[in-house]
């Protein structure tokens, strides 16, 4: 059973979101030095797991983070580790020059020879908007590179936390980044995410904050009722187009990630096709068919006259709809009906539908993301590096930085079918993404490199399988 916190743990908030939750916290009468001390010994304790018994340099800054700091080293000192302190600035806060006073190991100069186990970086927070000072950044590079380990505590100096922007050019790569109280936008966006290392997350007790984003959690799953068949357990239609080819991905995927029934329909016989698959040119039976519980146009559909009144007709049926590749760029919005729908766009997709929905797509991935499920009234799943699921509420989901190896052809077909098959089976539109976006990018870790899109499809399976409770 998940512990009661582990909703609120998964929140993710912007600079003005975590200082109001943290004001909040000094309301109800934690001081700014109890939060201090929590926040920076629960830190050292991540940071002694990588050190064991090494030593570790912890490069202060004059902020609050530098205050963390001075904790985390005292914590690592009362612990028996060899640690010393590089001031790059003199505290300026009274909470800072408070750790500081009760830190009593070695300080020493920016330019000791302090090459070692582990490098902790508490220069500056998650409320830097502007670049680092040039000796500064040259001292937090030079430092990185002598220590095996690199740490970044709350979010990377040197990179803008609501944006995961850097605001220096060479910023260093981290071994790990520990968050502080709350998960930062920087910790899922590109490109800091890409350099961010592991992830892990100091809990100083910080109340839920209405409207935050969340973090894509592992999905519950249960097996089939006991009086399921293939119908009751969701069936799937599928219409293909002039490269079969790529439903034919999209519809493993489907049958692998819990779909009773799949059914595509296809101009012209696919000999190729696994024999679990029903096969059919009657596209008019198929949206008619009562039974069906949900359909997915757009793999291999094409752009012509013809792929354009099937998407119509797709959605004239008014079924839970996915929405994926070329049907994105044919979508329009007087097609779209009240049927709960997913698209799921890569960025080129996304211009288009930014220009046929009449957006400026101007901003942050999220907010382009939130302002085509608005717009639409579909459930967005803006796929890449840095995934975001938007639903029409308001509701914002960020998906972990998945694997590289997803950059080949196929796996955006595979992450359509997995959502559709989770559509079939649940009906619930947002539901469905985020379940299929998890399996698709756990699928992805299970093959580990240079797979194929088929294989993808395949190890969907596995990554259902280890869902189930």
């Amino acid at each position: 059973m998940r512990r009661s916190r582990d909703g609120i743990l998964s929140q993710v908030l912007t600079v003005a979101q975590m200082r109001a939750a943290e004001d909040d916290l000094i309301a109800a009468g934690t001081s700014v030095d109890a939060l201090m001390q929590r926040a920076g010994r629960r830190a050292g304790e991540w940071v002694r797991r990588i050190a064991g018994g090494g030593s570790v340099t912890v490069l202060c800054g004059p902020g609050n983070n530098g205050g963390d700091g001075w904790v985390i080293a005292e914590y690592l000192r009362e612990h028996g580790n060899a640690v010393r302190v590089i001031a790059a600035r003199e505290p300026t806060t009274d909470a800072a020059r408070h750790a500081q006073a009760l830190y009593g190991g070695e300080v020493v100069a920016a330019d000791a020879d302090v090459s070692g186990d582990v490098f902790v970086d508490c220069l500056f927070g998650s409320g830097l908007t502007r670049a680092l000072p040039e000796e500064l950044a040259a001292l937090l590079g030079r430092l990185a590179a002598i220590h095996r380990h690199r740490i970044a505590i709350d979010v990377p100096s040197g990179v803008e936390s609501d944006s995961g922007r850097p605001l220096n050019d060479g910023l260093p790569d981290w071994t790990l980044t520990i968050a502080l109280g709350a998960w930062k936008h920087a910790h899922f966006a590109m490109p800091a995410c890409a350099a961010t290392g592991a992830l892990r997350l100091v809990d100083i007790g910080v109340a839920p904050v209405p409207g935050a984003a969340r973090v894509l959690a592992k999905p519950v799953l249960a097996a089939p009722a006991a009086d399921s068949h293939k119908y009751r357990r969701g069936m799937l239609g599928i219409l293909g187009g002039d490269m079969p080819g790529a439903a034919l991905l999209a519809a493993t995927a489907a049958l692998r990630a819990g779909a009773g029934y799949v059914k595509l329909a296809a101009p012209g016989a696919l000999p190729g096709a696994p024999a679990e698959l029903v096969v059919t040119g009657d596209v008019d039976t198929l949206l008619g068919d009562a039974r069906m519980a949900a359909l997915l146009v757009g793999p291999g559909l094409g752009r012509s006259d013809g792929a354009s009144r099937l998407l119509v007709k797709a959605l004239h049926a008014a079924k839970p709809c996915v929405i994926d590749a070329d049907a994105l760029v044919l979508l329009r919005p007087e097609m779209l009906g009240g049927a709960p729908c997913v698209l799921t766009p890569h960025e080129g997709e996304m211009a288009a539908l930014e220009r046929n929905f009449g957006l400026s797509g101007q901003g942050l991935r999220r907010d382009r993301a939130l302002a085509l499920a608005a717009k639409s009234g579909a459930v967005v799943v803006f796929k890449g590096p840095d995934s975001v699921i938007a639903a029409p509420s308001g509701e914002l989901v960020l998906a972990q930085r998945a694997s590289s190896w997803l950059s080949v052809a196929g796996t955006g077909d595979v992450l359509a079918g997995t959502i559709a098959g989770r559509l079939a089976t649940n009906g619930e539109a947002l539901r469905a993404a985020e379940e299929g976006l998890w399996l698709h990018a756990d699928a992805a870790k299970r093959c580990g490199a240079a797979f194929t899109a088929g294989e993808l499809a395949h190890a969907v399976q596995a990554a259902l399988r280890d869902c189930i409770e």
